[in-house]
């Protein structure tokens, strides 16, 4: 049977799905994009700090399920412009353990909802 996991401290969907399923002790978790959940507005203007307000959407999430970073068995990114790789991938090294990382895939698109440059999905296990 599936859980639904939903926070008031990530950004509340913005169409039909939950922000994370539980099925048994696999977490899944949607596709955040940096919408500071306290005021429902999108951070803009530096990649850096948009990376790091889609992580700290998908933190609380992961607090929500009673799980960390270290859960994490894989994740996806999807990026507007591969030339912010290197910064993306700076702030997403914060979050974990260079020997513990999870599996990981970065993908460059053409467009992401809200028309934002990031957004990061994950898959933890307890």
């Amino acid at each position: 049977m599936k859980k639904i996991i939903n926070t008031s401290k990530a950004p509340a969907p913005i169409g039909p799905y939950n922000q994370a399923v539980l099925i048994k002790d696999t977490l899944y978790i949607s596709g955040q994009i940096p919408i500071d959940p306290s005021t429902g507005s999108l951070v803009e203007g530096d990649i850096k700090k948009e990376t790091k307000q889609s992580m700290e959407n998908l933190s609380a999430i992961l607090e929500e399920a009673g799980m960390t970073f270290e859960n994490v068995i894989k994740t996806s990114i999807f990026i507007k412009d591969m030339h912010q790789f290197s910064q993306i991938n700076e702030v997403y090294g914060e979050y974990f353990d260079a020997e513990t990382a999870p599996a990981r895939e970065t993908v460059e698109v053409a467009n992401l909802p809200k028309f934002v440059n990031v957004e990061i999905s994950m898959i933890a296990v307890k």
